[in-house]
């Protein structure tokens, strides 16, 4: 870690949950985010802003004037770009000192198992279940860890998945037989409740870098603005998922960094 460095994240490096090590943990890591919506844009931000060194941002859709409301990376002036770049761009700006990896095309298969093998942490900031459900398998055969987000009208949820033997998955949360799934563009969404959502998925990402604190796993947590309420649920294993209940006792997956 530079002098510049030292600078640009003291007060971060001053909580003796992080120090200078935990900083350099941060600087040191590489982070996927699937979505650069709603949930990704505060999320991308604040992790970009506290110094995760490498970001990969993936989202093929196009800005539009609806998004701006509450997606806070994107400008008026990015409509019509990709939302990969339109997002890398505010990322640059606010953080020179991130390596951003802007991916404006749709992942799947051999392209999502390799940057999902590659990332110490995934964020899920995405909008339907059959993206949700691929990337819960992809993170689970790389145990890979999975902070996954959700909000829609007033609500919003978050947990963690840490894709171990002891670990749910998203699949013990939902069915992949689950049906049509609710969106903000028919339903509708308050700015703010994605903002608290995907700000909580950074702070997840960063306590499994940083090696800080307990994080959600096993713990749904949901946000109900119209109340101002948080609760916390429990979420347990099922001994039948088809994608986690295989998982090779013991099995642990290092972090690079």
């Amino acid at each position: 870690m530079n002098k510049q460095q030292q600078t640009q994240y003291s007060r971060q490096i001053k909580l003796p949950q992080i120090g200078a090590q935990g900083q350099q943990r941060l600087l040191d890591a590489r982070v996927l985010i699937i979505g650069m919506g709603g949930l990704g844009s505060p999320a991308a931000m604040y992790l970009a802003a506290a110094g995760v060194g490498r970001l990969v941002i993936s989202d093929f859709d196009r800005v539009e004037p609806s998004n701006l409301q509450r997606q806070i990376v994107h400008r008026t002036a990015d409509i019509g770009d990709t939302k990969a770049q339109s997002a890398a761009r505010t990322l640059a700006a606010l953080n020179s000192d991130v390596n951003i990896t802007a991916v404006d095309w749709q992942l799947d298969d051999d392209d999502l198992d390799e940057q999902v093998c590659r990332a110490d942490v995934v964020l899920d900031c995405s909008d339907n279940f059959p993206t949700r459900f691929a990337l819960n398998r992809t993170c689970v055969q790389n145990a890979t860890p999975l902070v996954s987000g959700a909000a829609i009208r007033m609500e919003g949820q978050v947990t963690t998945f840490l894709s171990n033997e002891h670990s749910p998955c998203y699949r013990c949360l939902y069915r992949e037989e689950s049906g049509e799934y609710e969106t903000c563009a028919a339903e509708g969404i308050l700015a703010p409740v994605v903002g608290v959502i995907g700000t909580l998925q950074a702070v997840e990402a960063i306590k499994i870098l940083a090696s800080v604190g307990d994080t959600l796993c096993g713990r749904l947590l949901l946000f109900d603005a119209a109340s101002l309420v948080f609760q916390t649920i429990k979420l347990s294993k099922d001994p039948a998922c088809p994608v986690c209940s295989s998982i090779p006792k013991s099995r642990e997956r290092s972090l690079k960094i």
